[in-house]
């Protein structure tokens, strides 16, 4: 059955995921009502002969000059200048997230744009079609300009676009999935391009991520403790309340659920390493964290992101900023040092398990014969570059602003490339959740205690069904990203 996706709910992470295929995008008549009375309001507006940025104008710093008297070649003013994005294409998932979010922000009315591109967005998402979007070029300060543009420009049949995951020229893409060029005036192609919905889209995706490897990590985290047959006095709630961080005492309480019946095996140092003993601290922060960017995200989801915006009922046309991408650009930056700590926490206690000066006497690399076999050797390489990976990646982006465009965009927020980049660390941090899951796995069948609780003991059931224990050695890429699925789809 298809998903559905109302112009006229809140938009929800959920809605971007299922985007990722074909969705029925459903435009009902209090959605059609508002995007028929701004698009009234404009020509109204310029029929008063008032100016309006984009319509009577050039665009940034080219404002002081008049634009194309005639409305739909202003349509080509508006894009052919932005066809100059670079780099690989874009991720057709995040394409599709984008459109989306465009479409929600272009429903409520206050763009001015036509109608009928509210409709052929929604035809597009109810197809395999994704515009080839290229990933450099913007600078999140008038919104994506450059790769909403090319979005723009496949729509209309220029460019490139996939169908059923084939690159072709968009004109050829826009008749194999049964669509028809998208006519545009300027308005509606400034409409298109003028707002941070690519932004939006990659920082909500890479939220999800994020929050689906920090769950997996608080329960390997507690696999890892009643394997090695750890106190599990770290997780008390007394000490927790002490601390007097919600989020701390919110994952403590979780993993509490999960370690319910651990029974420690007296074997164990009075204090674990960090990596054990601090975990409900570094994850609770963790939690702190990503609520924030949780608020953010609801924001940007529920935003109208554009310039002009147009106020029908007040008969007024507002020129501002709503398409400075600032708020995300901040959350991506935070989102990706949440990441970067977490992933340092699944290899460290990656290391832990595969040291047998460590992890209580389990043969070294966990192999299940030292020497002729090697376990999770090349697993434990892999996750160091991964970690070395993410954390060359952590300067911040959203504060290196690049005066640009005859000082026009004098401050910049740069919050398409944070996003992106949250998103890409996001993925590796799911590798490493498999690594460390793998490793677990593994540790049971080369002779770690059984585990002592129920909550614990589902978690290493789930993992041993999916991963056959490494007796001999194989290559383990497809375990790993099996395995962190697999734990990732646990509840806590």
């Amino acid at each position: 059955m298809t998903p559905e996706v109302d112009l006229a709910a809140p938009l929800r992470i959920a809605d971007l995921r299922a985007a990722r295929g074909p969705v029925a995008v459903v435009t009902g008549t209090a959605v059609r009502d508002r995007v028929a009375a701004g698009r009234i309001f404009l020509s109204k507006v310029l029929g008063d002969d008032r100016a309006v940025y984009g319509s009577t104008t050039g665009f940034g710093a080219l404002v002081g000059y008049a634009g194309r008297a005639d409305l739909r070649d202003q349509a080509d003013n508006t894009l052919a200048h932005l066809g100059a994005g670079h780099g690989p294409d874009i991720d057709p998932d995040v394409v599709r997230a984008t459109m989306l979010v465009r479409a929600w922000s272009l429903a409520r009315g206050a763009s001015g744009v036509s109608p009928h591109v509210i409709d052929a967005l929604a035809a597009m998402l109810a197809t395999t079609f994704v515009p080839a979007m290229p990933r450099l070029g913007s600078v999140g300060a008038s919104g994506d300009l450059i790769p909403l543009g090319a979005a723009a420009q496949a729509l209309r049949g220029r460019g490139h676009a996939y169908v059923d995951g084939v690159r072709l020229p968009a004109a050829e893409a826009l008749a194999a999935a049964g669509l028809e060029p998208l006519p545009l005036d300027g308005r509606d192609a400034l409409a298109l391009v003028n707002g941070t919905s690519l932004t939006t889209a990659a920082l909500a995706l890479a939220l999800a991520s994020a929050r689906a490897s920090h769950r997996a990590v608080q329960l390997l985290t507690c696999l890892l403790a009643d394997l090695l047959g750890s106190d599990p006095q770290f997780l008390d709630a007394r000490l927790l309340a002490a601390y007097g961080h919600a989020g701390a005492s919110d994952v403590a309480a979780a993993m509490r659920r999960v370690t319910g019946g651990l029974v420690p095996s007296g074997k164990r140092p009075l204090q674990e390493p960090y990596s054990i003993r601090c975990s409900p601290q570094l994850l609770g922060a963790a939690e702190d964290a990503l609520r924030y960017v949780d608020g953010v995200v609801a924001a940007d989801l529920g935003s109208v992101s554009d310039n002009p915006l147009f106020f029908p009922d007040d008969d007024v046309v507002v020129h501002g900023g709503n398409f400075f991408g600032q708020p995300a650009a901040f959350a991506a930056d935070l989102l990706s040092m949440v990441v970067a700590q977490v992933g340092n926490l699944a290899e460290r206690q990656l290391d832990l398990l595969v040291d047998p000066h460590r992890n209580g006497g389990l043969p070294p690399m966990l192999a299940a014969g030292p020497g002729r076999q090697h376990g999770l050797q090349g697993v434990q390489l892999a996750s160091t570059a991964l970690i070395a990976e993410i954390r060359r990646d952590t300067m911040p982006a959203s504060m290196q602003s690049i005066p640009t465009n005859l000082h026009n965009q004098d401050v910049i927020p740069l919050g398409n490339q944070a996003a992106l980049r949250a998103l890409d660390q996001a993925r590796l941090l799911h590798l490493l959740v498999g690594s460390l899951a793998v490793g677990l796995r593994q540790a049971a069948h080369v002779g770690a205690r059984p585990p002592t609780a129920p909550g614990c003991a589902a978690v290493l059931a789930a993992l041993v069904a999916a991963v056959p224990p490494i007796d001999p050695d194989r290559p383990l890429e497809d375990d790993v990203r099996r395995a962190a699925g697999v734990v990732e789809a646990l509840e806590r």
